[in-house]
């Protein structure tokens, strides 16, 4: 039986703030999915990192993880360091199904919101 868990992929700063946009968005997911393991992962300069979020929802017994990194587009970390961790955490996990999706910021409907924002930006 599949039991699967969601992974939101960010890139991390400095900043500790920097992080909440990211923080309320889980819980926005968690809110709609509340059966559902939704965790937070960075690739840098915060944690956790992915190996650590996904050690986690394995822990908690979940086998098919989905990671969405919540990137406006798929630049360079999502094209060649992603597809890296992914490879090492498919050999280190060879009994959980992984699933990488787009970047966020290439669905057609987030860019439709974020369009939306900017025309509203000049209307208030």
């Amino acid at each position: 039986m599949e039991k699967s868990a969601l992974i939101l992929f960010a890139h991390g700063a400095r900043d500790p703030r920097w992080a909440a946009p990211f923080q309320r968005l889980q819980a926005l997911v968690k809110e709609q999915l509340p059966q559902q393991d939704v965790e937070l992962a960075f690739l840098e300069l915060m944690e956790p990192r992915l190996p650590e979020a996904v050690a986690k929802v394995v822990a908690n017994g979940r086998n098919a993880v989905t990671v969405v990194p919540i990137f406006l587009g798929q630049g360079g970390h999502v094209l060649r360091d992603l597809p890296v961790l992914m490879q090492d955490l498919r050999q280190r996990y060879p009994q959980v199904s992984f699933r990488l999706v787009d970047a966020a910021g290439e669905n057609p409907v987030v860019l439709q919101a974020i369009a939306r924002y900017c025309i509203d930006s000049i209307r208030s």
